[in-house]
């Protein structure tokens, strides 16, 4: 899946000049020695193999949801390294991107493509390896796979055959974006990414500006001062949020902030390096329940980039308000000022 950004892992972490390439970290390799897999614990092929030889024992048929990492190569599990190796083949976003990872570990599996381009047609040979005993690994080009990448269906086909359907877990660039943000994570609920149109971002935006929790969004650093603007916009300027990029990387950032005073700062700065997560953080308890000055002060702000009706309709997704309701007094607010 789309990697975040940013790391400070130990002294002697080196990140590659290019930023979607992983880092280099002396705790990368597994120590020698078998830390074995995986599948139904009682099965002989999941437990560790003690001859020192990692192809000894094969896996045990099924899928396999691995885990790659987002940035750092130390995050890579001894685990996620010995499935790679035992299954008999690796399904990849791309065959390439990935190339790099598994050379680094010394994992020489056979590569597959499977990518939202080709997921359909794919597919229906997967589900005939797996019904001849194959293991088969999917992993994204960063990541967790499934999370903004394909897979969802290949799974769901798995548990309807009754084939076996596992994980081994790893790194997740929203969730360490979350942990990061020094938002509330009790509640949250993941964006993926919004429209790259304005238009379109901001009917997305106002549909989840009435979730009870965190929001999660993957971003473009090119489209991220524009997305800002028009969550300041639809979600509220003085909402917290946090801009999470280069995450296990060296030169790994989070800037907190409100909506308003992050659109302002990347307008400045123009568009960062690296991938992007933005988290915002849950709308201020009470807002529900808007005083009058309120609703006057949003709606003016709203009033400034809008048509009346669009202003009304933002403002009752945010606050549950009836938006007749609130059209009637935009209209009010609206010749009050012209009135000045």
């Amino acid at each position: 899946m789309p990697s975040g950004t940013q790391t400070g892992a130990t002294p002697n972490s080196r990140s590659s000049s290019q930023t979607d390439e992983v880092s280099e970290n002396p705790l990368s390799s597994p120590p020698n020695g078998v830390i074995s897999s995986q599948g139904n614990a009682g099965d002989p092929a999941s437990k560790p193999d003690q001859t020192g030889n990692d192809k000894t024992l094969p896996l045990s048929a099924g899928l396999y949801l691995v885990a790659t990492p987002i940035g750092n190569l130390g995050d890579i599990t001894f685990r996620a390294v010995d499935i790679l190796k035992r299954a008999e083949i690796i399904l990849c976003e791309d065959t390439r991107t990935s190339g790099k990872l598994l050379s680094r570990f010394g994992i020489k599996t056979k590569r597959i493509a499977y990518h939202e381009h080709n997921a359909e047609k794919m597919r229906p040979e997967i589900m005939d390896r797996l019904g001849k005993g194959q293991a088969i690994a999917l992993i994204s080009d960063a990541g967790t796979p499934l999370i903004n990448d394909p897979g969802y269906k290949l799974v769901r086909d798995c548990q309807t055959t009754g084939f076996t359907v596992t994980t081994a877990p790893g790194a997740c660039s929203p969730i360490v974006a979350l942990i990061l943000s020094g938002l509330p994570s009790d509640h949250f609920f993941y964006a993926g990414f919004l429209p790259p149109k304005s238009m379109a971002r901001q009917k997305e935006l106002t549909r989840f500006a009435p979730i009870p929790g965190s929001l999660i969004f993957l971003e473009s650093p090119k489209r991220l001062a524009a997305s800002l603007r028009d969550m300041a916009d639809c979600l509220g300027a003085s909402r917290p949020a946090a801009v999470a990029r280069e995450l296990t990387k060296l030169f790994e950032e989070i800037r907190p902030g409100t909506l308003g005073d992050l659109a302002s700062h990347y307008d400045e700065a123009g568009a960062p390096k690296g991938e992007v997560v933005i988290v915002v953080g849950p709308a201020p308890a009470g807002s529900d329940e808007p005083s009058a000055e309120d609703i006057d002060t949003r709606l003016r702000e709203l009033l400034q980039n809008h048509r009346t009706k669009e202003a009304a309709d933002i403002l009752a997704r945010e606050t549950g308000l009836k938006k007749r309701d609130l059209y009637n007094r935009a209209l009010e607010l609206g010749q009050q000022d012209q009135d000045k």
